[in-house]
């Protein structure tokens, strides 16, 4: 049964009406009246319950087709491309806790420990909300096509798609530090600690940069149409777009340790402290590996085009695209 919460969210197939509802989605159940089995057939959600349990999503409305998503300790920020705003959610109950405007389709979000970044991919800057009330603290003019972006614990860095380099900002001001060329249509930006990593959508390679200085320390080939990535404590992971994979490399020097297949479309990418989680924008699911060796441990339902993925230290968030809506699972 598919209930709304107080806070307007949905609440999905709470476990003690599970048994229930099995045999409407397929699971086999006993009849304690005849003493036989049914067996109904099987329904892809059948695989998503026996593997991650009767508790699936939570789903809260956020604004026009949402794509970047970031935690701040105790709210998620949504950019929200197409009404050309941010909306802040508060993570233990999915309260809308208020909507921010900021540029031209806001893509990428990042947070600094006290203000939130957002990237503004149709009107090449970068605006920077105080993450306790959201006020404009400035709008930045950086380059063309903003798309990914993230914190290296002193500066900023966002990708720009339409020059192929990535832009470092100084976190007090905005100022630009300094930009340094990639790869032919740079999308996602993370950090490792010490080192900035980008994805270059259309060579189909990440470029690894020293994050004090932006000098280059190598270029490694992935698979074809690299998205989002993630630093695990060790290694990064990728999500392949074109090739629906996440390839992981090792962080220290770029080797390929292995690639894993996902869903359709695979884009954002996250690690929960043990497992690396992919959303899958083509199949409307999330898949979750096991990060010490790429095993599959479940491919979740969430709504529609997910796009954008964060941990909140309990829970992954997923940005639904077409459904203008972010699940908490």
């Amino acid at each position: 049964m598919i209930m709304a919460n107080s806070s307007g969210g949905v609440r999905s197939l709470n476990a003690h009406r599970f048994f229930w509802l099995a045999p409407l989605l397929g699971l086999s159940l006993w009849s304690t009246a005849m003493g036989q089995q049914l067996t109904p057939p099987i329904n892809p959600l059948q695989v998503a319950l026996l593997k991650w349990g009767p508790n699936l999503t939570t789903t809260f409305t956020a604004g026009a087709t949402p794509k970047g998503v970031a935690f701040d300790g105790a709210n998620m920020w949504v950019a929200n491309v197409a009404s050309n705003n941010v909306t802040k959610v508060r993570a233990n109950d999915g309260l809308v806790l208020g909507t921010y405007s900021v540029g031209k389709q806001p893509y990428g979000v990042a947070y600094d420990g006290t203000n939130v970044w957002v990237a503004n991919h149709g009107s090449g800057t970068v605006t920077k909300l105080r993450g306790s009330d959201g006020t404009n603290l400035g709008t930045f003019n950086v380059a063309g096509g903003m798309t990914g972006i993230a914190f290296d614990g002193t500066n900023i860095w966002v990708a720009s798609h339409l020059t192929g380099s990535v832009v470092k900002l100084r976190t007090s001001d905005g100022t630009t530090i300094g930009s340094y060329k990639v790869g032919t249509h740079p999308i996602g930006v993370a950090i490792d600690g010490a080192n900035v990593w980008v994805t270059n959508e259309v060579t189909d390679n990440v470029t690894k940069l020293r994050a004090s200085d932006g000098t280059v320390l190598g270029t490694f080939k992935v698979g074809a149409s690299p998205q989002g990535l993630a630093f695990d404590g060790a290694n990064i992971w990728i999500a392949n777009e074109d090739d629906a994979t996440v390839t992981e490399l090792r962080a220290s020097d770029g080797v390929m340790l292995g690639t894993f297949a996902v869903g359709v479309e695979p884009y954002g990418v996250v690690f929960d402290g043990v497992s690396i989680w992919v959303t899958n924008e083509t199949d409307n699911t999330v898949t979750k590996l096991r990060a010490s060796d790429g095993a599959l441990e479940a491919t979740l339902p969430t709504g529609p085009g997910p796009y954008g993925i964060a941990f909140d230290g309990a829970n992954v968030w997923v940005t639904n695209s077409d459904a203008g809506t972010v699940s908490k699972l």
